[in-house]
């Protein structure tokens, strides 16, 4: 049987930089680890047909609490069985919640959680998706509420300090990975 995998867990809120700084780093994973595999928690929905390619909700029911955290469980089995079968996981996803955080460490073996952290004024100034100023319903950390991770492998301040880059540089060096 191969080693086991690693799955490299980046969440934050919305605007955090989980997409651009997960995606970053799994390109340069992917030159240690051709296998390595990347699952962003909107293109999860989307595949999973609860949006439109441009992100139009169809089901608002998915994003629930309890849909929100059903897709999570889902997701991290997934990860997790993927880390059994030796793949590398680059996951970018809220998903909000400590007991699934707390199941994660649990479970997956070579589990690394990167917390992107940010201040609530660099949410509403970066406000890609609209979230923040418009008046959109069940959103994490406005209306819904989330369990900030306080057991992280490493928590980045990420309001700008840093270009992506150099933070995933310092990932790089941080998990030991060169």
């Amino acid at each position: 049987m191969s080693e086991k995998g690693t799955v490299y867990f980046f969440t934050g809120l919305a605007g955090a930089g989980k997409t651009t700084i997960g995606g970053l780093f799994y390109r340069r994973l992917k030159e240690l680890s051709p296998d390595a595999i990347l699952i962003d928690g909107d293109q999860v929905r989307t595949q999973a047909g609860h949006s439109t390619p441009d992100g139009t909700v169809l089901v608002e029911e998915r994003y629930t609490t309890e849909a929100r955290k059903a897709g999570a469980w889902g997701n991290f089995r997934y990860c997790r069985d993927l880390a059994e079968q030796g793949k590398d996981v680059v996951v970018c996803s809220i998903s909000m919640y400590t007991e699934i955080r707390t199941w994660n460490r649990k479970n997956i073996e070579n589990y690394r959680e990167i917390y992107l952290k940010v201040t609530q004024e660099t949410l509403y100034k970066r406000d890609q998706k609209k979230l923040y100023s418009s008046k959109t319903k069940n959103v994490v950390g406005v209306d819904l509420p989330w369990d900030e991770p306080g057991h992280s492998s490493i928590v980045i301040q990420n309001d700008g300090q840093e270009s992506p880059e150099e933070i995933v540089e310092r990932l790089f060096k941080f998990f030991e990975l060169e």
